[in-house]
């Protein structure tokens, strides 16, 4: 399991990030650098985390251009990070691009729907589904275009493995411990109905780094998987 629980680092300086990975690590094998922390820090944060033989996820969600894209993924590439991500909503000829780009072991997935999300919003920007149907429709894109896998909330692991089939690779956000408040997450789930239902990684963030003994959170989690 400890090749499953992703941590994100969603913190504000690269002091506190290596606290937390000073802290998790082995426990924790795989952490996430978000729009936060890399905005503040840059590539040292990827540094960081490499230095302490740890892997990265890059949630940087990329959504631009084809050629835009495609560019960033080489830059990501040669970071040597486990995983990136860009936007489905981008669409098939941006995604096309960027599996191009990329050079293996690289993992590129798509995000469908994000968590904080509901049908309501959907609607109010002229999607007229639910976050289902949509999830479902940009994983099934996706996979055409050539990306290893999506991020998706657990409410559409089941429908996306279903439809894309089971070496494609799901990566689920919005993971709330029993307990746990849901703060600006719409569309949540336990880590270990995550893992029930189909997920191969899932992303825990406050939970964890906002604990007063963040190991022992993590631990938790891992504990109460199977």
């Amino acid at each position: 399991m400890k090749e499953r629980l992703i941590v994100a680092l969603d913190v504000s300086s690269l002091k506190k990030a290596t606290k937390l990975v000073d802290v998790l690590y082995p426990a924790v094998k795989i952490f996430k650098i978000g729009s936060q922390l890399f905005t503040k820090v840059g590539p040292d944060a990827v540094k960081m985390v490499h230095k302490k033989r740890a892997r990265v996820f890059l949630d940087l969600k990329f959504h631009d251009i084809p050629n835009t894209v495609s560019l960033a993924i080489e830059q990501v590439c040669a970071m040597g990070v486990f995983m990136a991500n860009v936007h489905a909503s981008g669409g098939r000829v941006m995604m096309q691009r960027a599996a191009e780009a990329k050079k293996k072991p690289l993992v590129i997935l798509a995000v469908t729907v994000l968590t904080s999300i509901d049908k309501e919003a959907l609607s109010a920007i002229g999607i007229n589904r639910t976050p289902l149907s949509q999830a479902e429709r940009l994983a099934m894109l996706a996979k055409s275009s050539g990306l290893d896998g999506v991020v998706c909330s657990g409410n559409e692991i089941r429908a996306i493995r279903k439809a894309c089939g089971a070496k494609f690779i799901i990566v689920t956000p919005g993971i709330r411990p029993p307990g746990s408040g849901t703060q600006d997450q719409k569309r949540i789930m336990a880590p270990k109905l995550a893992i029930s239902c189909g997920a191969d990684y899932i992303v825990v963030g406050r939970p964890i780094i906002q604990a007063k003994n963040p190991l022992y959170a993590a631990q938790k989690i891992l504990r109460g998987i199977y």
